[in-house]
Parts: C-alpha cells; structure tokens; sequence
C-alpha cells in the first residue's frame, strides 16, 4: 500500500503545472485590474500628508490573481513609512473584482473587498467597522491616479488619499 501512495504522488508531480492552473472559462484576473501589472512610481497625499509611492504589480497564483506591494513615506520625514499588500482577482458574482488588503498596520486591520470594472480602471471598497474606504483605480495611457475615500453609512463620502503615479522600468525583485 505504501508503495502506491508513493507511486500515486511521484505521478502527480509529473503533471504539468499548466494541467493544475483555473480550468478554462473561469474568471481569473480582470482586464481593469490586470492593466495595473508592472512598476508605478508617484507622489500623492494621506489625510492631507504629502508623500511618494511606489507599487509594483504581478501576477501570481498561476496567473489567477495580481498582487501588489505598495510602499510610501511622507516628504516630510523619509522615516514615516507605510507599506499594503494588496490582491485582486475576478468572480462570476455581481461584483466581479475581489481584493483583500493588509498592511503595516498589522492584522487586526486587513480587510476583503468588492469591486466592479469600469471604463477607464475599477473601484473596489473594503469595509471597516466605521467606513468603506472605496479605491478608484484610473488608468491614462502611463498614467495612474488611485483615489480612497471613506463612506461611511448615509453614503457620505470623505477624501483619505490620493495618488498620481507614472508607469516606470521596474527593478529586480
């Protein structure tokens, strides 16, 4: 018996990786967010706090889903960083973007979010016990623009940030 279980296992890893990828026709990546993959680099403002971004964007998970590690610090104080680990990908429900966000701020503050393609980028919100910080995606040719603001229950909105990058070469990992 202990021969076949390792027979059966040794077989499994002669299986192509493409043979174990999304079957075809699932959603994997929509085309909205998959317009984010490469390397931007900006400036912007965090409650009204200058700073510089950058975020680097690729696929992962067999191409099913694109993850992005933003990093920033404020002009002010090079020293006052922050950093998110965001990661989207598609459904067949009716708000066909996922994402969930982690960050500097540690576990107690990551979130699972819903979003939907829109012409000229998406918007995705993740909700949190006192908002839905909503993020609007915008892409122009090279240019990106990401905006968050926080709604909260009457669907007030309020600006939390705000981003101007440029597609740039990225650089080794």
């Amino acid at each position: 018996m202990a021969r076949r279980s390792h027979a059966f296992v040794a077989a499994l890893l002669l299986i192509p990786a493409t043979t174990q990828a999304a079957e075809p026709g699932t959603v994997a990546i929509p085309k909205a967010v998959l317009a984010l993959e490469g390397c931007w680099l900006g400036r912007g403002s965090v409650m009204g706090k200058p700073v510089t971004l950058t975020i680097r964007a690729q696929p992962v998970a067999l191409d099913a889903m694109l993850a992005l590690d933003v990093e920033s610090s404020a002009l002010a104080d090079a020293n006052d960083r922050y950093a998110a680990h965001l990661i989207f990908g598609g459904t067949d429900k009716p708000h066909p973007i996922t994402g969930f966000w982690a960050d500097s701020f540690g576990g107690a503050f990551t979130a699972v979010g819903e979003g939907e393609s829109r012409p000229d980028g998406f918007d995705i919100g993740y909700a949190y016990p006192d908002a839905t910080f909503v993020n609007r995606w915008r892409i122009d040719g090279a240019q990106l623009t990401w905006e968050i603001v926080a709604r909260d229950g009457a669907n007030a909105e309020k600006a939390f940030a705000s981003y101007t990058l440029r597609r740039t070469t990225c650089t080794p990992a």
